[in-house]
């Protein structure tokens, strides 16, 4: 796909020779004549470069680099006189890529437009790498969803906005039945495909501000924003018939299914982390007692 290319200056003959040059090249070119008809156009053009001179009327060069900046991801090369009072620093404080002197031969703007290209691609896969790998140091690998570590992060978070705002926070631990004899039976291969399917369940019944997290082994947490105790059972009621319904086929002919037991609770002013988790354990555990595939709240 080609790159694209916004040429701003007022002077028309230079605007109108370099954006035929750069069509020659490949480039797909826009241009405009004033900072003010470039912001118009870039409303609605994604421009990978704007080429802008400095000296324009109205809003300069550098003016039209910082409000690119703040509002769009363009680079900005600006073009200028050497007669000029400007300075490449100041280009550059602005948010330009790169700084280039009138006259220059088309040769030069060509390479120097492909390296601020190729400087914004390394940034993007740069940022992407990043952000990859920020998510797997959140993420079970298994599941696809949030680790444990993630978890006590983000529930201490939420247990902060609940005590600056006061709005309701409920907080889901379930844990699967007989888990340890299904693995004794089928492998742990097996195990893991019901771990799987499990996390697909869970992650299904989420809206947008809930999060899920495979709390340990066999144990998933599901913290539930601006939700009362009433609403996360329902939730947690959902999940567990949901999963309680899921084939598994450990092996060909063979139909399996397997259940989990909930503890549901609802944070109490002036309760710490340690004391709703615990206390959504207990109601668990209150589960599992009563003869699991269950919800008990505490």
């Amino acid at each position: 796909m080609a790159n694209s290319i916004l040429i701003v200056d007022d002077d028309t003959a230079i605007k109108e020779s370099v954006e035929e040059y750069l069509k020659i090249l490949g480039y797909t070119v826009k241009s405009a004549s004033s900072a003010e008809d470039a912001l118009q156009i870039l409303e609605s053009f994604h421009a990978d470069v704007v080429l802008t001179d400095i000296m324009m009327q109205g809003m300069d060069g550098l003016e039209l680099t910082m409000e690119i900046k703040k509002k769009h991801h363009a680079d900005v090369m600006v073009m200028t006189g050497y007669s000029a009072e400007y300075s490449y620093e100041e280009a550059v404080k602005a948010g330009a890529s790169d700084f280039i002197f009138k006259p220059f031969r088309f040769e030069e703007l060509d390479l120097r437009l492909k390296r601020v290209l190729r400087e914004a691609a390394f940034k993007r896969e740069r940022t992407k790498m990043l952000k990859d790998m920020e998510q797997l140091a959140i993420t079970d690998a298994l599941t696809g969803l949030h680790n444990s570590r993630q978890f006590f992060r983000q529930i201490k978070l939420e247990i902060q906005r609940f005590n600056r705002y006061s709005r309701a926070l409920s907080l889901l631990i379930l844990d699967i039945d007989f888990f340890k004899n299904y693995n004794d039976t089928w492998g742990h291969l097996e195990g893991d495909k019901v771990l799987m399917g499990i996390g697909r369940v869970i992650s299904s019944c989420m809206r947008s501000m809930d999060t899920a997290y495979r709390y340990g082994g066999e144990e998933f947490a599901i913290i539930l924003p601006e939700t009362g105790l009433k609403r996360a059972c329902v939730v947690g009621a959902r999940i567990k018939d949901l999963i309680a319904s899921e084939v598994f086929e450990p092996e060909p002919g063979v139909k399996a299914v397997v259940t989990v037991s909930i503890g549901a609770s609802e944070l109490n002013r002036d309760e710490d982390v340690t004391s709703f988790i615990k206390r959504t354990d207990k109601a668990l555990y209150k589960s599992k007692e009563s003869g699991r595939n269950r919800l008990t709240y505490s």
